[in-house]
């Protein structure tokens, strides 16, 4: 049975749901129908489920490699197969696994402003009915967030944290892609044109839902309908294995509920300067990496 020849490792709430769905638009491109399978990381994420609704969060994981396989038994000729689960890049413990596993995939990693990701992460968690803290609040229990074994989703600034994981994965693996969210939102076309040419597929398609984005942040109201869609539950994950995420769905799901999108709260200047102080010298490592960090903050 085929395996997976590239991976998405993440990073959370940087584009990684779009990336999986214009990729699997592609003819010669195989994505699973479940994005997120967890697979190589589901030893470490299944002892982190004591936060609101993270246990329910957890079924949908994979912790088999023969569940994994399956998820590819319906592979044919296509040239590049994927598997977009971004907690891989949080882990470097289990990068060697990997190789091993896929035979040294090629990897492709993307990023966000770190204050702006751990903000759409806190939103995320919000629009699920699952935070109840202000992002002040939330960043200051992080730590405590670590050591009550919460997901590892609730770590704002653990998953904004990038150069240590990147430079690990550049050095484990032999092809690695960096891409930013604000490069994809900008000129979607030019940027998978990229991903394509690195994947070794034909990087004249044009994907049809190129001015969708998916699985949009952003803060919402809170009310019947917005829990029911958006918090995780046992009863919708039984329907998601019979009824699949499709794209189709998924623009469905977010046109339906931006009626209920409302202006977030603008972060606390104090707050963005002691986060600009808390990520400045990672932000400065990156730049060793050559990735292109211009359309973010000044740290």
């Amino acid at each position: 049975m085929k395996k997976p020849n590239f991976i998405i490792a993440g990073f959370p709430k940087c584009g990684t749901t779009s990336l999986h769905h214009y990729l699997n638009e592609h003819p010669e491109i195989f994505m699973p129908e479940q994005k997120e399978l967890h697979f190589f990381t589901f030893k470490i994420l299944s002892k982190l489920k004591n936060g609101p609704k993270d246990d329910i969060v957890k079924e949908m994981q994979i912790n088999s490699s023969e569940k994994y396989l399956s998820y590819f038994q319906n592979v044919k000729n296509e040239i590049a197969i994927g598997d977009a689960s971004p907690s891989y890049i949080n882990y470097p413990s289990e990068f060697f696994k990997i190789k091993k596993y896929l035979n040294d995939p090629k990897v492709i990693i993307i990023l966000r402003d770190p204050i702006n990701r751990a903000y759409s992460n806190y939103l995320h968690l919000k629009r699920e009915h699952r935070e109840t803290m202000s992002f002040k609040d939330a960043i200051a229990v992080e730590e405590e967030r670590m050591k009550n074994k919460y997901s590892d989703f609730w770590y704002y600034k653990f998953n904004s944290t990038y150069y240590e994981k990147i430079n690990k994965a550049k050095t484990t693996f032999s092809s690695v892609l960096i891409l930013t969210i604000e490069e994809l939102d900008k000129d979607p076309a030019v940027t998978m044109k990229k991903v394509y040419k690195f994947l070794g597929v034909d990087n004249n398609f044009s994907f049809k839902t190129i001015s969708e984005k998916f699985n949009v942040g952003g803060n919402y109201k809170k009310n019947f309908v917005t829990k029911l869609f958006f918090q995780p539950s046992k009863f919708k994950n039984r329907i998601k294995r019979f009824i699949k995420p499709t794209s189709f769905l998924k623009i469905i799901l977010m046109r339906l509920t931006s009626i209920f999108r409302v202006k977030p709260e603008k972060i606390d200047q104090n707050l963005i300067e002691e986060l600009k102080s808390y990520f400045k010298n990672d932000v400065e490592n990156l730049k060793k990496l050559d990735v292109n960090i211009s359309n973010w903050k000044e740290y």
